[in-house]
């Protein structure tokens, strides 16, 4: 996930959420995150045959409770189909869930120097790590400040806390826009269509002919989860 770059001088504040409401809502502490996810042990391990241990099905209910709209928001069809279509997402962000950190040789400087409160790790060390791939000093910081966690100053903690790599995912899908009309969620279930989510991931970088062979991933990808979970995937699928 790239986001949007953000202008020198924004207060801190303005930069977390990146105007969205960032604070992921509480649920109840006995909750059981799997009895209400609409995706099986079975039906996860199908969508993603080769994953790594790192990014198990325990981890992943392990991180819903901080984001309790996350596919449960509308009917089945609704809840499945917003499902299969963070997995498109972060099964083209991560080679099928076989990848925590970028690569070396596809990494770059991912630190915009001129806000205020900089790059505190390291210019060369905001690089994409997790399932959803978080990249960029503004977004450490926002999704440090929503879900507790110091990530501008060691956003090693993302490639080291599997639970807390899938919340920083979830974050991303759940408060995020980028440069879409609406937040991921919003979007799958506003029935906006899968093509407002690349736009959120990396629209500023694949969308509008930007890069069709990468929008051709996510959506084969998302696709190909949608019939695991026996649902069509809608229209407006590319953006």
């Amino acid at each position: 996930m790239r986001g949007v770059r953000m202008a020198a001088g924004l207060a801190m504040a303005a930069v977390v959420g990146c105007g969205v409401n960032s604070t992921p809502a509480s649920a109840p502490a006995d909750a059981d995150p799997a009895a209400g996810f609409v995706v099986s042990r079975a039906e996860f391990d199908a969508a993603f045959p080769y994953r790594i241990p790192f990014y198990s099905y325990d981890g992943l209910l392990a991180a819903l409770p901080s984001f309790p709209g996350f596919a449960a928001t509308g009917d089945d069809t609704v809840r499945r189909r917003e499902a299969a279509a963070f997995f498109g997402n972060v099964a083209h962000e991560t080679g099928g869930l076989t990848i925590v950190e970028e690569s070396p040789q596809r990494r770059r400087v991912y630190c915009d120097a001129d806000l205020p409160f900089g790059c505190p790790a390291g210019r060369d060390a905001y690089y994409g790590r997790g399932p959803g791939q978080l990249s960029w000093n503004y977004n450490y910081l926002a999704a440090g400040e929503a879900l507790g966690a110091d990530l501008l100053t060691d956003p090693e903690l993302v490639a080291a806390d599997e639970v807390l790599a899938w919340r920083t995912a979830l974050w991303f899908w759940n408060t995020q826009a980028a440069a879409a009309s609406a937040t991921p969620h919003e979007a799958m279930v506003r029935g906006l269509g899968f093509g407002e989510t690349i736009r959120a991931f990396n629209g500023v970088l694949e969308c509008d002919g930007g890069n069709p062979a990468q929008v051709r991933s996510r959506v084969e990808a998302y696709q190909r989860i949608s019939a695991l979970l026996g649902v069509p995937p809608g229209g407006n699928l590319y953006c």
